[in-house]
């Protein structure tokens, strides 16, 4: 009997081991496999490809250019700082917003209200992308046209781009709604790990509700919280669909010395460029720049997960905590 339950915890570790074998190898199969699309752009594109602003002429000359000329350079600085700016702003507001519901929910809220709000944020975190672009053409664009658009304000810049409710603005918002339910989730999971102990230890110190929250619950949780603001920044530097139905679609640079006006310019993250460019890719300089926006947003992807482990462990070795 105990042979054959050791076979079986062998089989199971074996098994285990295999599939994250496999895992890893599929992982690194699709990071080289974008490279080398993306190669041909890379290589023609050299630091242009970050210190320049032409992808929209340039994606339009690379559709039409000829069997015997290859246009390959491009150049990706308006992609990139508005896919920065975009989620940016958006993380902002849903990482204050999203951590101080999640507190209500877990400590202040009655327990019947806890429960019904819990079912409503993960349902809410759960609804496709393409609900909440919608939401945003139905309801958000119009209020910005309504409330901030002018005519003298498009005539003013119809030399620079077209004012319209498809903005930053727009983008900003509904990717807020976007990524504010994970946060919040994610959020009250951590919050309601702290051992019960540690907030007695408070109150038994004399303590206010706020300050045994302020000092002894969010420290606490904070591995928690870094986590779910991480997952958000991913999902909101990711997010194609949504923000490509709301954004203008134009690679312009978010230029906020004009002000609020920055707000109410179109802009294309590098996600949403990738879905708005897609049926071009018949021309292979198209497709290796669709390519090379995959690969910024996979180093993109990388440097937040690796920020993200270097920030806990700092703030554990901080507390006194084994890393």
């Amino acid at each position: 009997m105990n042979k054959r339950k050791e076979f079986f915890e062998k089989l199971s570790e074996t098994s285990v081991k295999l599939l994250a074998g496999v895992s890893v190898i599929i992982i690194a199969f699709v990071f080289i496999f974008i490279f080398i699309q993306a190669w041909p752009v890379i290589s023609a594109s050299g630091i242009k490809l970050f210190t320049t602003n032409t992808f929209d002429t340039q994606i339009s000359d690379a559709f039409y250019e000829t069997t015997d000329y290859e246009f390959v350079e491009f150049g990706l600085l308006g992609l990139i700082l508005g896919t920065l700016v975009t989620t940016g702003f958006a993380l902002i507001i849903a990482s204050v917003v999203g951590v101080g519901s999640a507190v209500f929910i877990s400590e202040m809220a009655p327990a019947p209200v806890t429960t019904t709000l819990k079912a409503i944020v993960r349902l809410l975190a759960s609804i496709p992308s393409v609900v909440f672009g919608l939401i945003g053409i139905i309801a958000v664009v119009p209020f910005i046209e309504d409330h901030f658009v002018t005519t003298e304000l498009q005539l003013e810049y119809l030399d620079q781009f077209q004012i319209t409710g498809l903005c930053l603005l727009a983008a900003v918002v509904v990717l807020t709604f976007m990524i504010v339910p994970t946060v919040i989730a994610m959020s009250v999971d951590a919050i309601d790990t702290v051992p019960n102990h540690l907030k007695e230890v408070g109150y038994a110190f004399g303590m206010s509700h706020f300050r045994v929250i302020w000092k002894i619950i969010l420290p606490s949780s904070r591995s928690g919280i870094i986590a779910s603001i991480t997952l958000a920044a991913g999902r909101g530097i990711g997010e194609a669909i949504a923000v490509s139905m709301v954004c203008g679609g134009l690679g312009i640079i978010p230029d906020f010395v004009k002000g609020y006006i920055a707000f109410l310019a179109p802009v294309l993250p590098l996600a949403s460029a990738i879905v708005n460019k897609s049926e071009a890719m018949s021309s292979l300089s198209v497709k290796s720049a669709l390519f090379t926006c995959a690969v910024i947003l996979l180093l993109f992807g990388t440097i937040m997960s690796i920020s993200a482990r270097f920030i806990e462990k700092r703030m554990l070795k901080a507390s006194g905590n084994a890393v």
